[in-house]
């Protein structure tokens, strides 16, 4: 059988090479496709390399040919699957992760049917395809692709609600995302029919999950906190918040949790994390404004998606740490990274919410269970951007004593004892050699240089000299 009558997987621009894992299954479904036709044969493949094989043809077949072969290639899949689906979910995985883009919209369809299939049969692995395919949802997308992603997600996993209670990860990591998603769409305003079913469902989802599950969401730390105060305007979340201020002790266990970085993944696509760690790990500084152009004008070329830029300094700050010799080189660093993000946002919503992604761990930083690398980007970017940027360093400044005072007037305390172990520690750890530079600049003005002294010194001169 020719292997031009194979059915079409990816879609393949005029000049782009062809998909090497779309080529083994394609070679592998056109090899055996004789085989995948009912009555299926009695016997199990005989090898190890016959079974993989015979895998990958199932797999291609299920997601490109026509509705009643595909479901026949599964019947067929169910029969012959000898590893807990294994490899069968693997191969899902690879797609998802590095083709999903270019999935023809059918084979989309079929990639979330056949996933929440697996989940009813316990397949192995497919906790890690399910968040694959969640963090392919664009954050700042209205687009009817993007939005038809979100409500076939929610509905998987709606329909598979007690499966989801046995992979609290995967729970925790799509109630991230939702969170982060109702904060975008809530901006639009209502009348959308679609629109306000997906808000309407994204909030049962959420607000079911914190509110039977809330044992398991303290897992995403201090971040939740961050994400449920962008939305106290949506009626279900802000008598949920209420309930929270009546257990104060459940926000202070969440904002000394630091997030870990899988959940901060939730609000980046796979591409922009590869194009991101690239930029970061292998651009030279010199030679980043074209880099810098392209990744705009793929990621924050409309409007709408400066909400990325949020997503994306938090990505940088928490989940992208460097080793020493990337630290070392002439590579973009992160400080400047977050500063060209923050030039990104030229909407002040979103620049407010860029910079506190910036400092939020400052906020409750603790030398010994929180990352100095969190918290570098923001002091480097402060110090760095004196003399030629100053106006940015007064920003940060400005924003960061709001912070103090403002973000939590109950806990202003804790708070300011935070930041001022934030300012000791990249001292003590040699990421500024001292302070000066922001103390003492000419270029800054009086009244902020004085109230940015007693932020970090308060009225001890001991302290002062230990900060220094």
């Amino acid at each position: 059988m020719s292997s031009s009558s194979v059915p079409q997987l990816l879609l393949t621009g005029e000049h782009e090479a062809a998909d090497g894992t779309e080529l083994s299954l394609r070679e592998a479904f056109a090899l055996l496709r004789p085989r995948l036709r009912p009555p299926f044969p009695l016997r199990s493949p005989s090898s190890p390399a016959e079974y993989h094989q015979l895998i990958l043809a199932l797999a291609y077949g299920a997601l490109s040919d026509h509705p009643r072969a595909a479901r026949a290639h599964l019947v067929h899949l169910h029969a012959t699957v000898s590893d807990g689906y294994s490899l069968f979910t693997r191969t899902l995985l690879h797609l998802s992760l590095h083709s999903f883009p270019r999935l023809l919209p059918s084979a989309r369809a079929r990639l979330l049917s056949v996933t929440s299939e697996l989940i009813g049969t316990a397949a192995v692995g497919v906790d890690r395809l399910v968040v694959s395919l969640l963090r392919w949802v664009h954050i700042g997308d209205f687009s009817p692709p993007n939005l038809w992603l979100a409500e076939q997600l929610l509905g998987v996993l709606t329909l598979r609600w007690s499966w989801l209670l046995e992979e609290p990860s995967v729970l925790t990591s799509a109630l991230f995302l939702f969170l982060r998603l109702l904060s975008d769409h809530y901006r639009l305003a209502a009348g959308d029919g679609r629109m306000d079913s997906l808000k309407s469902a994204e909030v049962g989802f959420c607000v079911r999950a914190l509110r039977e599950q809330f044992h398991l969401c303290v897992a995403i730390g201090r971040d939740l906190v961050r994400l449920l105060q962008d939305l106290v305007s949506v009626p279900e979340f802000r008598r949920l918040w209420e309930d929270l201020l009546i257990r104060p002790s459940d926000i202070s266990r969440l904002y000394r949790r630091s997030t870990p970085a899988e959940y901060l993944l939730m609000g980046i696509t796979p591409e922009m994390e590869t194009r991101m760690r690239f930029l970061l790990s292998q651009v030279k500084t010199g030679s980043r404004r074209r880099y810098l152009e392209w990744f705009a004008g793929k990621f924050l070329r409309r409007p709408e998606q400066e909400a990325a830029a949020v997503d994306l300094v938090r990505f940088v700050c928490c989940a992208h740490h460097p080793p020493n010799e990337v630290l070392r080189s002439d590579v973009v660093p992160r400080w400047m990274m977050v500063g060209w993000l923050l030039t990104a946002c030229r909407k002040n919503y979103f620049a407010a919410g860029a910079k506190l992604a910036l400092f939020y761990d400052w906020l409750f930083f603790d030398e010994v269970n929180d990352s100095i690398m969190n918290i570098e980007p923001a002091i480097l970017l402060m110090v760095n951007s004196v003399p030629e940027y100053v106006e940015l360093t007064q920003t940060l400044m400005e924003f960061l004593l709001l912070l103090v005072d403002h973000y939590d007037e109950g806990r202003r305390d804790l708070i300011l004892q935070s930041v001022r172990k934030a300012f000791r520690e990249v001292v003590r750890k040699g990421v500024v050699q001292s302070l000066d530079a922001l103390s003492t600049c000419s270029l800054i003005s009086p009244a902020l240089r004085e109230s940015f002294t007693r932020l970090i010194h308060g009225s001890n001169p001991a302290q002062a000299q230990a900060v220094d």
